[in-house]
């Protein structure tokens, strides 16, 4: 099938164990973080197959992969397919995706939602994934991963609907419209408390560059922009760094626990850049 790459996007970790699975699946696939191609101009490939492995981020697709794609040249690509992971939440991110193909000529192909564990533990409801919760879900990847597996080596079309917004459904245009413009002016805030012990990990594991460690403290850079990952906030080992409620919201990640993927680390988040 010729040369395949894969361009991923993970905070934690979820997205980073899907792109590896596939490559594990699929002959002749590279897997490529796209971080790293950020602060490029034009970013080429001569790939007959590109696929994009990332998380919902407020029911889009993250910031950082939509200005990838924007760099990304696809001129020799011959199929296009896009994977989510999420926590089952409907979502907009690939009419987001297959908006910036059109501009360049192309169509995404195919595109797939993955089900896995939250790493967001700023509300009164969320929990930590368990070990079982955590096996569960990972059953029911690799059942979706066979699928997807074929359908991807044999350049199949596969655009299911399921919990995916499309431009079909009939409360796609109002809330395609709203959502760009909220998340535009919505930030979540961070702060470290006393149990910080000025380690370094979450400077480490920021995807953007925003942390750089002063007098052993993380201190969030304003004119650097979030990639809103949670990485910093998920992968400090003391569970020192919190998000700021904002007003009249109460936040609880100071009584929350945290989640990354069991199979990622420190270093393979800090790698991606």
């Amino acid at each position: 099938m010729g040369e395949v790459e894969i361009y991923y996007f993970s905070g934690t970790g979820n997205s980073i164990h899907v792109a590896r699975e596939l490559e594990k699946r699929i002959p002749d696939t590279k897997i490529i973080p796209l971080v790293k191609f950020l602060n490029q101009e034009m970013v080429e490939t001569s790939a007959k197959t590109v696929g994009f492995v990332f998380p919902i981020h407020m029911a889009m697709s993250p910031v950082p992969v939509r200005k990838f794609l924007e760099k990304l040249n696809l001129k020799s690509v011959e199929y296009i397919f896009a994977i989510a992971t999420r926590v089952g939440t409907q979502h907009r991110a690939f009419v987001d995706v297959e908006d910036i193909l059109k501009k360049k000529g192309k169509v995404l192909d195919s595109f797939f939602s993955l089900n896995m564990a939250s790493n967001d533990p700023k509300f009164d409801d969320w929990h930590e994934a368990t070990e079982e919760e955590i096996a569960h879900l990972e059953v029911e990847l690799q059942s979706n991963l066979d699928l997807i597996q074929e359908i991807i080596i044999n350049k199949e079309k596969s655009r299911k609907k399921d919990t995916t917004f499309t431009r079909e459904m009939p409360a796609f245009s109002i809330i395609s419209v709203f959502l760009p413009f909220f998340s535009r002016f919505y930030s979540v805030k961070f702060y470290s408390d006393s149990k910080c012990v000025g380690c370094g990990t979450c400077e480490k594991v920021c995807l953007s560059g925003k942390i750089n460690l002063v007098n052993e403290k993380p201190l969030w850079q304003k004119d650097v922009p979030c990639f809103s990952c949670y990485a910093c906030i998920n992968y400090c080992p003391q569970q020192a760094i919190q998000i700021k409620s904002p007003s009249l919201v109460k936040t609880y990640t100071e009584v929350n626990g945290r989640y990354s993927h069991p199979y990622a680390t420190v270093k393979d988040i800090a790698m991606q850049k």
